[in-house]
This record gives C-alpha cells, sequence and structure tokens, in this order.
C-alpha cells in the first residue's frame, strides 16, 4: 500500500520516524514534508498535499492511505477534510483508528505529536492501516450521504424522527 505522510514541525519527529517503519512493513512512502524543522511552518501546506496524494492515487484506484501530524492533530485533520474525496479523522487510541477505518472507511488520518509517544502513535498507524472498512449497509449508507453532500451541496433529507409533530 502506498501511504502518504505529511506534518508540521510538531508532528516532524513521528513522521520522519513513520518513513523508514512503514518501508519496514512493507509500503511505499511519500514523504511531502517538512524534512527539517522549521518552528514557524504552516502545516496546511504539507497535509493539504499528503491529502491531494491519497485523493489521486484512489481516483485511479491505487490502494493508498494517509497520515498528517501535527501538535494536536486537528488543524491537519481540518486541512485534510478540504480535499474532495478525503475522510479525515482524528485518531488518539487504538479503538478510534479502528473505527475510523470500520465505520467511516476513512482514508486519511491525523495524530497529536504533542499528545502521545512515537510507540503510541505507531501502533494508532498500524492499527489503521491493518483495519479493512466493515461495507456494512449503515456506515455505506452514511459516508454515500457525505458523498453526496461534498458533489451536489444539497443536504440530506431528514427522517420522520427529525421532523417536528403537527399540532
Amino acid at each position: 500500500m502506498r501511504v502518504h505522510l505529511g506534518s508540521d514541525h510538531a508532528g516532524l519527529e513521528l513522521k520522519d520516524h513513520l518513513v523508514g517503519w512503514l518501508a519496514d512493513q512493507g509500503h511505499e512512502v511519500v514523504d511531502h514534508g517538512p524534512f527539517v524543522y522549521d518552528a514557524l511552518d504552516d502545516y496546511p501546506v504539507f497535509c493539504l498535499r499528503a491529502a491531494e496524494g491519497v485523493a489521486a492515487d484512489r481516483e485511479v484506484g491505487r490502494d493508498s492511505l494517509g497520515v498528517v501530524i501535527g501538535g494536536s492533530g486537528n488543524g491537519e485533520q481540518i486541512a485534510a477534510n478540504k480535499v474532495k474525496g478525503v475522510r479525515a479523522a482524528l485518531v488518539w487510541s487504538e479503538e478510534t483508528a479502528t473505527l475510523a477505518r470500520e465505520h467511516n472507511d476513512a482514508n486519511v488520518i491525523s495524530v497529536g505529536g504533542r499528545m502521545h509517544s512515537v510507540d503510541e502513535m505507531t501502533r494508532f498507524i498500524g492499527v489503521f492501516l491493518a483495519t479493512p472498512y466493515s461495507n456494512e449497509e449503515r456506515h455505506t449508507r452514511r459516508i454515500g450521504m457525505l458523498a453526496d453532500y461534498e458533489r451536489t451541496g444539497d443536504l440530506p433529507p431528514l427522517p420522520a424522527s427529525a421532523l417536528k409533530p403537527q399540532t
């Protein structure tokens, strides 16, 4: 599998570790930077490129996932989710890594380089990469609603349970 990486200065240590670790696991790594520590760098520069790489690969049918890393992972997740076709999830545990794949078919995860040790984050990423999408109908339906909204801008219809009773 091809794995796209992007970070900012707060995620640089983990990103650099992942380049070797992922290669050792048999993955093809695409490192979108940064390549040197710069405390003033801007995460969108690198995280958008990683997410774009995943989206482009998936568009042509290539098996590809992405990992974006920052201090908390929040901004990096937001950036990745701006890319059409990307579903990025913030991961802070093995369980959230599993659920991101099983329930949301996330193709990018974001982790906080200042929130966990390198070993913990490496475990989260390993779980994410190894977990398949469940293909359950309810999850597929929900992902379809998001894809439709992304494509058309039209909100999904409200279910009967969300409508106010007439008095």
